[in-house]
């Protein structure tokens, strides 16, 4: 019942640490190091290539990562589950990053920042939480935690997704015909979606039209989601007036990039939230026990969807 891990070697050596610490009778393995083929029932990567064909006695593919539009399902037998991660280190980080963007942007720091370049001291006026509407494109595990903190904060908070959802103190938005009222309602756009072919190019000059003029973007989903040239567009004209961007396609992005000189946006390194190992570990070895006890996995995903 072997389990190999193929992803960066530091990080395994953490997640190697906590199998021995918590599941000592299971052998962890860090690739390259595999030993017998036939012995490995487990994988955890992030891109595990031609492994799960490889592996002969291969049970199940979990990615170290809370999406996995980064690996090639065509490559991993039919046949295998895919678990992608879900644990508390991902989900704090992407509340600490998205709450900061999201208060940035209500607080004018953009404004701010363009005047302290000027050298200039304007205080303006500050809009109450309660009249800045917060919606999250995404409605799964990071997107109803994003939601949860954000209405401590006052902001009336909606969500959209595909399927219908209820969140306690939260507007719920469903399918395609509730898109458009869901934007229009909406002053800070968050987008967490998973990225599928759906969801490709899904942040759009449709979208930013549809906002209330002034309105700003938060993407902290995936890089291919977002159509550069017409959030530029969008922010020359000043329909959108400021975006939060972590990911971006393709990454990392050229040092010509004409995102990188634009005042309104800010640029991060795909670095919003990162996987902790050592509570990654935890939640593998959780998905291990549930199992051999014929739970349903944390986590396990749909392959028809994506995700």
């Amino acid at each position: 019942m072997t389990v190999l891990y193929k992803s960066d070697p530091l990080r395994g050596a953490i997640w190697a640490k906590r199998f021995a610490e918590l599941a000592p009778h299971i052998p962890f393995r860090v690739w390259p190091d595999i030993g017998d083929p036939a012995a490995i029932r487990y994988l955890i990567a992030w891109q595990p290539d031609d492994l799960p064909i490889t592996l002969p006695n291969l049970e199940v593919v979990f990615s170290v990562g809370a999406g996995v539009d980064q690996l090639d399902l065509a490559r991993i037998p039919a046949h295998l589950p895919v678990v992608r991660m879900i644990e508390p280190g991902i989900v704090d980080g992407m509340i600490e990053y998205v709450t900061e963007a999201v208060l940035s942007i209500h607080r004018d720091l953009f404004d701010y920042v363009l005047q302290q370049r000027a050298r200039r001291w304007k205080p303006m006026l500050l809009t109450p939480a309660a009249s800045r509407r917060v919606g999250v494109l995404g409605l799964g595990v990071l997107g109803t935690a994003v939601l949860e903190r954000l209405r401590i904060f006052g902001f009336p908070c909606a969500g959209w997704s595909r399927s219908s959802r209820d969140i306690k103190g939260v507007e719920c938005f469903a399918g395609e015909a509730a898109f458009d009222v869901f934007l229009a309602r909406t002053d800070v756009l968050v987008c967490l979606l998973p990225l599928t072919d759906a969801t490709r190019g899904f942040l759009d000059k449709h979208v930013f039209a549809a906002l209330p003029k002034g309105a700003s973007i938060v993407h902290v989903g995936r890089g291919p989601q977002l159509i550069t040239n017409d959030l530029l567009e969008a922010l020359d004209s000043g329909q959108i007036h400021s975006a939060v961007i972590d990911v971006t396609d393709p990454e990392p992005l050229p040092a010509d990039h004409p995102l990188w000189d634009h005042q309104r946006v800010r640029i991060t390194p795909h670095i919003a939230s990162a996987t902790c190992p050592v509570t990654a570990a935890d939640a593998v070895l959780e998905n291990l026990r549930r199992l051999r006890q014929g739970k349903p996995m944390i986590g396990e995903i749909d392959r028809a969807r994506g995700y």
